[in-house]
């Protein structure tokens, strides 16, 4: 377990997401190896008939989606209830799918940003993914991206792994304290009513 999670008195989940060949399992790898994180990989949540569909340059629809985010969903909420800390790499382009992705879920989002064309050369570098490079464009008209009220960062792309890798932790670190620090002030706001209640009897 590592220092983050010893020092959380609730767990976090963090969803990496972003277009195809932004480096996703990448950073949720990082995440899970440097801060204890449980991993899930999005992709492997996917039925076989949305592969299929993106092998053959089909983009997948809302309704090809809402299943697979469901899914994750219900992974992330069992996790929680064990009381684990969880990260998942996923695209989650649309708001639509981060609210599913985030129901009843303290989730937290690492939108990994960057250009078209260096996520296109960087995704016809990869071998053995079924997510043809082809593909990429209708992601980057589907995205959108993080919303005020939405609880997540931006980090970029640039530069190298590692500096995508450290931008990433560093976030989620500081997501972390702030969480502690604000279960912190709770309890401490809920200690002072109950002492004021019974001071009042």
């Amino acid at each position: 377990m590592s220092d983050t999670q010893e020092q959380l008195s609730k767990p976090i989940h963090i969803v990496v997401m972003g277009v195809a060949g932004s480096g996703k399992s990448t950073v949720a790898e990082a995440l899970r190896d440097r801060l204890g994180l449980t991993m899930a990989e999005g992709d492997d949540f996917h039925p076989q008939a949305n592969i299929d569909k993106m092998s053959q340059g089909i983009p997948l629809t809302d309704a090809d989606r809402r299943p697979w985010l469901e899914v994750i969903n219900r992974w992330m909420l069992g996790r929680n209830a064990l009381g684990e800390s969880t990260v998942v790499s996923s695209s989650a382009l649309k708001r639509s799918y981060r609210d599913i992705l985030r129901k009843d879920v303290p989730v937290f989002f690492v939108h990994l940003v960057g250009s078209q064309e260096l996520i296109q050369r960087r995704l016809s570098e990869r071998k053995g993914h079924f997510m043809p490079p082809a593909l990429l464009p209708s992601q980057f008209a589907d995205l959108e991206p993080l919303q005020p009220d939405e609880p997540g960062i931006e980090v970029s792309v640039e530069g190298t792994s590692e500096e995508m890798i450290q931008r990433s932790i560093d976030a989620v670190k500081a997501h972390a304290e702030r969480e502690e620090s604000q279960t912190s002030e709770a309890i401490a706001d809920k200690a002072d009513e109950s002492l004021k209640s019974s001071n009042e009897r």
